[in-house]
């Protein structure tokens, strides 16, 4: 054996040579084995598919770029082989015998490329050359040849080295281009397996390169040519999203989501007990990652290749040779600039692409889970939690791929250094490598502390987002109440827990910057591998911790049980719809509870309930204040938790919830939900619901916009708008809950004759909760609830009317039922002739017609110098020049250093005597060293400290300015969009903003010193200095104005999905009643769809300029490199560069490449992040309120509550019309008046004005003969009480509910809730520290307003307010409140808005307004014995 090997290697030994690998073993191993191994599998293909005689495709069909492919590059392949044989067979001709291992090498990569030509053209390349494995294996190949050529490098002449790297191009040409032409034909894709190496899917020809035409090129794919077009769009005129590029079908959300979902499903199939979305994730895109990884792979191999060619250049210049090697190798390392900057620009790009998939994936993934999972499921996470997750945690996990092929690639870049390193040093590389191995436990330290701060600062992140959604939401109710300073104060506390957490992981990433910047960096080789061992390993640990919380959501159960199915659960057996036969709803002995499946119920909000409803029946739910009513029909929903029984829900569902869920869009948008329009249908349920007169009032008719929430609307127009909806999905079983207290008599029985016992709902089942007599009496079934359970339940004929009605003091009114029936029935035949406009008017009147909603502003053009100088503002200046001075010296330090090394090996080299000793040299450049720690340390800690300070006070000036903004703002604002700028664009002021500017400051600071040593050591550089600036500023300027455009763009167009997403989770149980998810998933999807291409178009616009820089910056290190070779031959008139210093001029222009597009997209990428700052300056000159008042009051005012309107006219907009007009009214002190009158008669306008929410136009309101517009408007609002219309609940203890300033003692607090006959379910519930849930979830609607009944009478003011505070309770509590307001309010002046002619019969006065003018005044029992009084005419309607 020893023999043969002899015969192989003659003159060296086989494996190790004393110092690395012998040149025998890597020609043996890493090059014949290889090549072997290669020509077994082609020919074992090709002889498999000849026996196999498979269809294969003609050459027809072969385009150009595959025959390019298939027959030019194996040409190529063949011939540089050959040359290379012709060069053994002439040494060895000239007696200089290598050894047979070279020939072994040559002859076998001579065999591979002509095994491939002879096969490709005799059997179907399809089969042979773009098998899977084959093309697998070829990008393997390439990666190991790219590593024998290194380890080879320093030992070959310079034209074997240019030969040997011809071969290794070929190789990656080759395995690309295989794996590109075999994804681009659908015919070769078989599974999810073969997924492309580089495109990820079939986007070379479809998708973002549609705009290429037919006549799309390769060329253009590889310079991203195709985004011209949109970049010149993009100097000329601002950019609308028609003019980005067609986004590519698989970054489409639906596909995206189809990948992910079928994923997703096989986890929690396989995983049931622990799925993991990141495995899912590693599932539907870890094959094509692996194969982008080792496209990094060659990549990162080719960018050894400048440092080894620059080491040689080197060498060559020190010895002074004069042949044309120096220029080969010149013009090589250009070269290599050139191919590094297309796979650079490919990989990121490919990579980004990937990443939108994630993106995307996970966004609609969040939403379909919001739209699945179950009210009670869901009650576990907070709205703000749910929020992050779509805001940032979704960012956060698609920014794992950045950091995963750091592990992939770190040990290969740092095995081949320290092996180039032990070639050039030997073992002294060693104390450089204990340095870096002793950091590695240190970064661990620090990367386990960050990840802690992380999960901290995210929990206290969650908790911001949810009181900020809170207090947006609550906000008109916060400023009657005068609460908003408080709310504010809350959030702030939230706020500076946050920027704790957040100082804690800044001030550790200062801590990194400096270990990477001032650690002993292993030559410049070491110093890539360091940053991404220090910086990325943060990335990761952050995005794990997101990835777990999505997976905690993700995995809550669905409880999704289609229509005609049995929701049940043990012992039940599951009933068959052959066993409930011509039953619309059945419920058999059922227990509910609103708590989540991972709790422990504590107690079933419906227990042990049986009820079956025949279909088409009409059941009447009733039942005092937290009897269950609600619960009852969110369980048939099943959005509660079924701990026990079964139910059953027949056909489709229509449901109508409480507090009314409107869509921001247009009236006819809200009652169409997706289903198509059918004109006879949609105006009669327009009339049906009374609607129509409202309507065609409207400016632009039903094409009117409504703003979020329903802002614009009226409390009753809401309610009806919500049962027009349901009246015109035409569906079996329709569920309405308490809909005719929102609105008044009239219009109640108007809506409950012509709609719910109208023709358009005839032969429907209907489940009514109601606490109104008529609709009792009209139901075919009655069911009666108390505290979960069915207490009575009968037809109507059998009900004791007598017990529910024995407190309405005006029982006699019924018999004027039948007369009212006529009136209503004679009324809307007259109304019919109002009917909805024809399409044509509504569309010209919509012309002219101002929107409620303002449409989100974009500035246009560069970022202004304004916004710079405020965020610097933000940070302070003291700090931002400490920061710039530190930089500028740190790299000053650095160059210094360099230029003591250079001038040290000149002085050394020159003559053996030095003119200083060794010490001193050391003790100079130790000086350096410690200068440079000293400024980098101060740089990394003050730029830490710069960005939390702007961060915090950013914050606190935008909540400030948002606290004090008038109502009117956040009615015509919607809440995503206040929300987006309090979330993403806060979180890239936080974390984004700071590090980009570090990183571009560095960047600035470094090209400078580059620039300036480069002048100094190649003068003729100096030449090339205005040409290279101007076209760079060119190519800059052209760049920058299409990013900002895109930037805002991308923040414009983020803004829907908050919006839509925040809207979903409102409403979600409204959807999933309707069964429209698909509906809102695709409306969801569009908004994905338009982010996705404006992130798509930024990323090739950023691409695009990227690859140009890098080609321009390859020109240069041509440039120098060549000027040093002929300086070295003596050609220049003028040349200060001693060898030392154009080493070290030749050093530093090798990372120019990389220095020059890294500024740049730092410098746009900083441009683009300011655009979040500008936002947030936009929310900072938003009109405030008026705080100023020159009256302080004393704390007993109002003392008497005197309250006179004159001439009073208030409009909420100026194309509305008046909502007040020219109203006069005086109210005594110490009376109790009723504010009556039809929907959208202005009952809750005298309150906007009155509570100065809205400013009057003309006309003046005095309290106590104090004119309101002279005392400050908070002052004012905490003197009144209120109660509002929406009873508003927060997320705490019910103390802090009740009484958030702690000025009253529980015995007070018990009293209250004892006179608002809520005492009892609050002692059920656990007592005055019982958590209420977000948005007062624990209790019932009509329980939360005896709460803010009883937190109003805690206030003890001398004015209360009470907008229809009674609508959701029943009669009978309805009436003891009456009683207890008449008693506990007496000698207070108490204004009561109501519907209910009950709640205002015994009051001392009356008000009667119609369309915002006073119609009646007086006292409503002398106005009853007037039958010509307007009052008299609304009791006669009434049945209280």
């Amino acid at each position: 054996m020893e023999d043969f090997f002899a015969l192989i290697c003659p003159n060296s030994p086989f494996v190790w040579n004393g110092e690395r690998f012998s040149e025998c073993f890597e020609d043996i191993v890493l090059g014949f084995a290889i090549n072997i191994v290669t020509v077994v599998m082609i020919v074992l293909l090709g002889f498999n598919q000849k026996i196999d005689q498979r269809v294969r495709r003609s050459d027809a069909q072969t385009t150009l770029p595959e025959k390019f492919v298939l027959d030019f590059i194996p040409a190529v392949g063949a011939c540089l082989s050959i040359i290379n044989i012709i060069f053994l067979w002439k040494k060895e001709h000239n007696s200089h015998f290598d050894g047979y291992h070279k020939w072994f090498y040559s002859c076998s990569e001579l065999m591979v490329w002509i095994n491939t030509i002879l096969f490709a053209k005799c059997v179907s390349s399809q089969f042979i050359v773009f098998n899977r494995v084959l093309c697998f294996w070829w990008i393997l190949k390439a990666v190991l040849a790219v590593f024998y050529l290194i380890t080879k490098f320093p030992s070959l002449e310079v034209s074997i080295c240019i030969m040997e790297s011809l071969v290794v191009l070929l190789n990656i040409s080759f395995g690309i281009a295989i794996n590109v032409i075999r994804i681009k034909r659908p015919s070769f894709k078989s599974s999810l397996l073969e997924d492309p190496l580089l495109s990820n899917g079939v986007d070379l020809e479809e998708g973002g390169y549609h705009d290429l035409g037919n006549n799309g090129s390769f060329w253009d794919l590889m310079t991203f040519k195709f985004i011209t077009p949109v970049m010149n769009h993009g100097v000329l005129k601002q950019l609308d999203s028609e003019d980005l590029l067609l986004l590519p079908d698989d970054l489409g959300p639906s596909s995206c989501h189809e990948v992910i979902l079928s994923c997703w499903e096989a986890q929690l199939s396989n995983n049931g007990s622990s799925p993991s979305l990141f495995r899912a994730l590693c599932s539907a895109y870890g094959w094509p990652y692996l194969r982008l990884g080792l496209l990094k792979v060659i990549n990162d191999c080719i960018g050894f290749a400048g440092p080894l060619l620059l080491n040689k250049l080197i060498q060559f210049l020190q010895q002074g040779s004069v042949n044309l090697d120096g220029y080969l190798l010149a013009l090589s390392l250009g070269l290599t600039s050139i191919i590094k900057s297309f796979l650079d620009t490919q990989y990121t790009f490919h990579l980004s692409k990937l990443k939108l998939k994630l993106r995307s994936s996970i966004m609609t993934l969040i939403y379909e889970k919001c739209l699945h999972v179950n009210l009670a499921e869901r009650s576990k996470f907070t709205n703000g939690e749910i929020q992050t997750f779509m805001s940032v945690d979704a960012d956060r996990t698609v920014n794992l791929c950045n950091s995963f092929h750091d592990m992939w690639s770190l040990p290969l870049q740092i095995g081949v250094a320290l092996y180039l390193l032990y070639t050039q040093v030997k073992f002294a590389f060693v104390s450089g490598l204990a340095i870096t191995i002793l950091l590695i436990p240190v970064n661990k330290w620090i990367s386990t502390l960050i990840a802690s701060a992380t999960e901290q600062m995210m929990k206290e992140k969650d908790e911001r987002i949810r009181r900020t959604g809170e207090l947006l939401t609550y906000i008109r109710t916060l400023k009657m109440y005068g609460w908003e300073l408080l709310f504010s104060s809350w959030l702030m506390n939230t706020r500076s827990l946050e920027i704790k957490h957040l100082a804690t992981r800044k001030y550790l990433d200062a801590w990194c910057v400096f270990f990477w910047a001032t650690t002993p960096t292993l030559f410049s080789l070491f110093t890539f591998g360091l940053f991404a061992l220090m910086g990325h390993q943060l990335d990761a640990a952050m995005a794990i911790i997101s990835s777990r919380r999505l997976s905690r959501f993700l995995s809550c159960p669905e409880h999704k049980f289609k229509v005609g199915e049995t929701n049940s659960c043990p012992p039940f057996p599951s009933k068959q719809p052959d066993s409930v036969q011509g039953l619309a709803v059945f419920i058999q002995d059922a227990s509910c509870t609103w708590s989540s499946s991972e709790e422990q119920a504590l107690n079933s909000v419906l227990d042990h309930v049986t009820l079956s409803v025949s279909q088409g029946c009409f059941v009447a739910v009733i039942g005092e204040v937290g009897s269950g009513k609600s619960s009852l029909l969110y369980s048939v929903l099943g959005e509660m938790r079924l701990a026990r029984g079964s139910i059953y829900s027949k056909e489709s569902i229509a449901y109508v919830p409480q507090v009314p869920w409107i869509l921001s869009g247009t009236v006819r948008d809200n009652i169409l939900f997706g289903k198509s329009y059918d004109t006879e249908r949609y105006t009669d349920t327009l009339q049906a619901c009374a609607l129509d007169v409202d309507v065609s009032l409207m400016v632009g008719g039903d094409m009117a916009y409504i703003g979020e929430k329903g802002v614009n609307l009226s409390g009753g127009q809401r309610a009806r708008l919500a049962l027009a909806r349901a009246l015109y999905h035409d569906s079996d079983v329709v569920m309405l809950d308490d809909v005719l207290s929102a609105v008044d008599v009239q219009v109640a029985q108007c809506i409950l004759h012509n709609a719910i016992l109208g023709p358009l709902m005839q032969r429907k089942t209907r489940l009514l909760c109601t606490h109104n007599i008529q609709a009792i009496s009209s139901a075919d079934m009655i069911v009666v609830m108390d505290k979960g359970h069915i207490k009575w339940m009968g037809r109507s004929t059998d009900f004791p009317f007598s017990s529910y009605t024995a407190f309405s003091p005006l029982n006699e009114i019924d018999s004027a039922l039948q007369n009212h029936r006529q009136s209503c029935s004679t009324s809307l035949s007259s109304k019919s002739t109002e009917q909805s406009l024809p399409d044509t008017v509504i569309m010209h009147s919509l012309e002219g017609s101002e929107e409620i909603v303002e449409v989100e502003l974009r500035k246009e053009g560069k970022v202004e110098l304004g916004v710079y100088k405020n965020y610097a503002v933000f940070t302070g200046w003291i700090i931002t020049v400490i920061i710039c001075l530190s930089a500028i010296l740190m790299q000053a330090s650095r160059n210094g250093n360099d230029l003591w090394l250079s001038y040290w090996v000149d002085t050394t080299t020159k003559s053996s005597q030095t003119r200083y000793s060794v010490s001193f040299y050391l003790v100079i450049l130790c000086l350096f060293c410690i200068m440079n720690s000293f400024f980098t340390l101060v740089r990394a800690f003050s730029f830490a400290f710069g960005g939390l300070q702007a961060a915090t006070k950013v914050h606190n000036k935008l909540l400030n300015k948002l606290i004090n903004a008038p109502v009117q703002f956040f009615d015509q604002t919607p809440g995503g969009r206040i929300l987006n700028r309090l979330s993403s664009d806060l979180y890239t002021i936080d974390d984004s903003l700071p590090f980009i500017m570090n990183i571009l400051l560095a960047n600035f600071v470094g090209l400078l010193g580059i620039a300036i040593i480069l002048c100094y050591v190649q003068v003729f550089f100096l030449l090339l200095l205005l040409p290279f600036w101007y076209i760079y500023s060119r190519l800059q300027f052209f760049y920058r104005s299409t990013s900002r455009e895109l930037r805002r763009l991308d923040s414009v167009s983020r803004s829907p999905i908050y919006t839509s997403f925040t809207e979903t989770l409102d409403g979600s149980s409204t959807i999933r009643a309707f069964k429209s998810e698909d509906f809102f998933f695709a409306k969801f999807a569009e908004h994905i769809t338009l982010y996705q291409k404006t992130s798509y178009t930024e990323i090739v616009a950023s691409l695009w300029l990227s690859l140009r820089l890098q080609l321009l910056a390859a020109f240069i290190i041509s440039f120098i490199a060549v000027m040093a070779v002929v300086g070295s031959h003596g050609s220049l008139p003028v040349n200060f560069a001693s060898p030392g210093l154009v080493g070290l001029a030749l050093s530093y222009a090798a990372p120019i490449v990389s220095l020059l597009g890294s500024f740049l997209s730092s410098f746009t990428e900083t441009e683009k992040e300011m655009v979040s700052v500008e936002r947030a300056l936009q929310y900072m000159d938003i009109p405030q309120e008026e705080q100023t008042g020159c009256l302080y009051l004393n704390t007993d005012w109002p003392n008497q509550g005197v309250i006179e309107f004159q001439y009073v006219t208030l409009k909420y907009m100026p194309s509305l019309p008046d909502a007040l007009r020219n109203l006069s009214f005086r109210i005594a002190g110490g009376t109790q008046v009723g504010i009556i009158g039809r929907t959208g008669a202005g009952k809750s306008s005298v309150l906007n004005a009155l509570f100065r929410l809205t400013p009057i136009c003309t006309g003046s309101i005095t309290i106590d003969d104090v004119d309101i517009k002279s005392i400050p408007v908070r002052e004012l609002r905490t003197h009144l009480a209120v109660v509002p219309q929406s009873p508003f609940l927060f997320e705490g203890s019910l103390r802090d509910n009740l009484d958030p300033f702690k000025m009253n003692d529980d015995l007070k607090i018990w009293n209250a809730l004892e006179k608002c006959h809520v005492k009892e379910e609050v002692e059920e519930a656990g007592g005055l520290d019982v958590l209420v849930k977000e948005s007062g979830m624990s209790f019932s609607v009509g329980q939360r307003q005896l709460l803010c009944l009883a937190r109003a009478l805690l206030k003890s003011s001398k004015v209360l307010c009470l907008d229809e505070c009674t609508a959701s309770v029943d009669i009978q509590t309805a009436s003891l409140l009456q009683n207890t307001i008449s008693s506990e309010c007496e000698g207070m002046t108490v204004l009561t808005i109501a519907h209910r002619i009950s709640t205002v019969i015994n009051m001392d006065s009356i008000l009667i307004l119609d369309h915002g003018k006073l119609a009646e005044q007086g006292n409503p029992q002398v106005l009853l014995k007037d039958d010509t009084s307007t009052f008299s005419s609304f009791v006669r309607a009434s049945a209280m």
